[in-house]
């Protein structure tokens, strides 16, 4: 039975309610996504996205962590971290929304994708859900929001003057590659063996929207060619609340315990795959302590769908070279190494 327009409001009110409720913070996000995920697992991206909001609430509080303090001045890491908070926002604040329309779609049996205009939803997402209700095309769907979800950022972030010229033009933007600090990951464990197990790839050139949409295709291809390696993922994810902490998945390595050390010059921590000293850890907070919730404006910009081209972009992306664990020890090792020569001269 269709719904009428007093349903149809109250709907959309109370999506958008419970999406302005969990888009708190970066926790508060993750923990959504893979709610979500558990609860409907044929919506693979969703589990993409906590995964990958994992990794953008490490990178906010690697900017409060053991070494970022001591490469960038405070002005220049609120502005990191904004970029950040505010990508992680919007992305939220577009997709979950679509994401809980689909559960009231499963709820009802019927098709009410004519609400995603009222979400302010792009155009090139309805027919995506359209098809996805008819077939469901898991792949047609996940690529559909990773296009979309790059596209939405795009105008609202990535080409906003502010972030171009407080972030993304930046030598300390730019260096996080020499550093290694631009690495995506998603934590596994395999029987028996002791460490979390790694499996990721690279972002660069973070400005071009088409990198970006070949990437999220390139992670989701990394996290479902594999199916035992993939199980493995989802058992992690679920049995690890994400904290903010890389200790989430090294507490081998990191701590959230923030110890100042009165000296003269900055101390090693690392010898290639374990500490110098075991007491001394590195230090990554959880986000709670790293950061409070930012306050966001609403989101602006207009429908970026007006190129048909755009369709094209739906297909398979072109593979990138992959990461494991070892080459994130060489990242952090790097990063160190980096710290230790910089501060030196400081």
């Amino acid at each position: 039975m269709r719904l009428s327009r007093e349903q149809q409001a109250s709907l959309v009110a109370s999506i958008r309610l419970a999406t302005s409720t969990a888009n708190r913070n970066n926790a508060t996000r993750a923990a959504a996504y893979l709610d979500f995920y558990k609860a409907h697992p044929e919506i693979e991206w969703a589990l993409l996205a906590h995964l990958v909001s994992r990794n953008s609430g490490w990178s906010m509080t690697d900017l409060q962590g053991e070494w970022l303090p001591l490469l960038l001045e405070e002005e220049r890491r609120i502005a990191f971290f904004m970029m950040l908070e505010r990508s992680n926002w919007l992305i939220f604040h577009d997709a979950y929304a679509q994401l809980l329309l689909y559960a009231a779609m499963k709820e009802r049996g019927q098709d009410l994708t004519e609400l995603l205009a009222g979400l302010n939803v792009s155009r090139f997402m309805c027919d995506i859900w359209r098809e996805f209700w008819r077939s469901a095309d898991t792949v047609l769907l996940t690529h559909g929001l990773i296009v979309n979800e790059q596209q939405y950022i795009e105008q609202r972030v990535v080409q906003k003057p502010l972030y171009q010229e407080r972030v993304l033009d930046t030598f300390a933007f730019q260096a996080q590659s020499l550093l290694s600090l631009n690495q995506v990951f998603f934590p596994y464990s395999r029987q028996g063996e002791r460490y979390v197990r790694l499996c990721g790839l690279a972002v660069h050139r973070f400005g071009s929207v088409e990198q970006r949409i070949n990437v999220g295709k390139a992670l989701y291809k990394l996290l479902t060619e594999d199916p035992e390696r993939f199980s493995q993922i989802k058992d992690w994810a679920c049995t690890h609340p994400h904290t903010g902490s890389r200790a989430d998945f090294w507490p081998h390595l990191f701590t959230t315990e923030h110890t100042i050390e009165q000296v003269s010059s900055y101390r090693e921590k690392l010898a290639g795959s374990n500490l110098i000293d075991p007491v001394r850890k590195i230090y990554s907070p959880p986000l709670a302590a790293a950061w409070a919730d930012a306050e966001h404006p609403p989101a602006d910009g207009v429908d970026w769908f007006r190129d048909v081209k755009w369709l094209d972009s739906l297909g398979p992306g072109q593979p990138l070279p992959t990461l494991d664990e070892a080459d994130y020890l060489q990242a952090i090792n790097l990063t160190e190494a980096g710290v230790k020569l910089l501060t030196a001269f400081s």
